[in-house]
């Protein structure tokens, strides 16, 4: 299990019961949007606002805590931060499964005149189960 508060603490953020709740949320669910995310939180936190999860994403966000997913055609999902990986995204059901890049993989991203700091690879398909 992820400690949160270290987590945060790492990142230069305070260890808030808001921030360590979505990060709770969002490690239990693996990739989730902030609806879903807020539909968690709420049944621990009644009072807590959809406002405030947003705003702490955002901030979790710009410290490298957690990594916005990008989807087609609906709202984004969110992970913890976590080794660099590529997405399998179906566009059906809108399933998420995390794959490893390979050597070969960094190899074909290698791009002349182009120095890469990180990525973040989203492949969109159809899962085993929709195919």
């Amino acid at each position: 299990m992820t400690n949160y508060i270290t987590l945060l603490k790492d990142n230069d953020l305070k260890a808030t019961i808001q921030r360590t709740s979505i990060l709770q949320s969002i490690d239990k669910a693996g990739h989730i949007n902030v609806d879903d995310i807020y539909e968690d939180v709420k049944k621990q936190y009644p009072t807590l606002s959809l406002a405030t999860i947003y705003k702490n994403i955002i901030v979790m966000q710009e410290n490298n805590v957690i990594v916005e997913v990008p989807m087609n055609g609906e709202k984004s999902k969110y992970e913890l931060k976590k080794e660099e990986h590529m997405h399998l995204i179906c566009e059906n059901c809108g399933y998420i499964m995390d794959t490893e890049i390979t050597s070969k993989t960094k190899e074909t991203l290698i791009i002349e005149n182009f120095q890469l700091q990180s990525s973040q690879i989203n492949l969109f398909g159809l899962c085993q189960k929709c195919q």
